[in-house]
């Protein structure tokens, strides 16, 4: 693996899933892979679980880090070719992207979507920029689009409470009062089509992802009917795709509570964090015994290092 920039970059997720949990038993098995080697994360947005996991991760297998929060700490980048830039920014892509290459054997680049250009968005400028001029391995610490280390690690903690039949994972919308990009849905949902499961899509009319991304997948608008039976619920707001990046409903009946997961097969409530209490979940479901939203975080560890692993391993 060169790059991962997206969870099919794996060549098998059920196997790194499972090399993960072994890894998770002696983290500091593989300390020799990356001495005398550097990976540079970059944040162009804020971050808690994904710098503090993607950090750790990277130390325990011996690479030095430096980490750079580029949105305050770094000049505006231009990725447009061929443009007067006679305007606000001060460095082109294309400089940037080589220079860190010369500083770094690795980079991480976590790069939220604007909301406001769908096809901008979609073309992951920030990552493919760098892919392109920096020539070096590129990771995925949460796009425009997509965040692979986050759905890597859900799908660990979904092999961690496995149960004895095939299982139905249900993700569910839930209110929010701002505009939240797609990226953490759209990667769980290509995450479960790598899987054996019964997966089903809940939301309000209006609020469809990308058909692209989900093709297929079953998409009930009823919530409760959807979380019947339910062996896992992964909840998360996104923004309208059709109408993109705005907020069309702000349903509050959409929030889960516990009488929605009663109906459930006693099933494990999931979030990426961070969470809005009493907005997105009521406090008496997310601290109850079926949370597991601390055991994913932690899993943010075990994710990004076998990622890291597989790409030393390959470079």
């Amino acid at each position: 693996m060169k790059h991962y920039l997206n969870i099919n970059n794996l060549d098998n997720l059920q196997n790194t899933v499972q090399e993960a949990i072994t890894l998770k038993k002696n983290e500091l098995q593989f300390e020799h892979l990356g001495k005398g080697k550097t990976i540079c994360l970059l944040f162009f947005n804020n971050s808690l679980r994904t710098r503090l996991s993607t950090q750790k991760a990277a130390q325990n297998l011996g690479l030095n880090v430096i980490v750079m929060n580029f949105g305050s700490e770094g000049w505006q980048l231009e990725y447009e070719d061929g443009v007067v830039m006679n305007q606000d920014k001060a460095e082109h892509v294309k400089e940037a992207a080589e220079v860190i290459a010369q500083y770094c054997d690795f980079v991480a680049i976590r790069a939220f979507a604007s909301l406001t250009d769908k096809e901008k968005d979609k073309a992951e400028i920030v990552l493919n920029n760098f892919k392109k001029y920096a020539g070096i391995p590129v990771i995925n610490m949460e796009s425009a689009t997509g965040h692979p280390l986050q759905a890597l690690a859900d799908a660990i903690t979904i092999e961690e409470y496995k149960v004895a039949h095939k299982p139905k994972v249900v993700l569910s919308w839930a209110p929010h009062p701002r505009a939240l990009p797609h990226a953490v849905a759209n990667s769980f949902v290509e995450m479960m089509q790598l899987q054996d499961a019964d997966f089903v899509i809940t939301h309000p009319e209006g609020y469809e992802l990308d058909t692209e991304i989900t093709k297929n997948a079953k998409i009930e608008y009823n919530q409760k009917k959807a979380f019947e039976n339910a062996d896992f619920v992964y909840v998360k707001n996104w923004s309208s795709f059709k109408d993109y990046g705005k907020v069309v409903c702000t349903d509050e009946n959409w929030m889960i509570n516990e009488e929605k997961m009663n109906v459930t097969n006693n099933g494990k409530f999931m979030h990426c964090l961070p969470v809005r209490r009493n907005v997105v979940v009521a406090d008496e479901v997310i601290d109850s015994e079926n949370s597991i939203v601390i055991q994913q975080a932690n899993n943010r560890t075990y994710s990004a290092q076998i990622v890291l692993k597989k790409i030393l391993e390959n470079n």
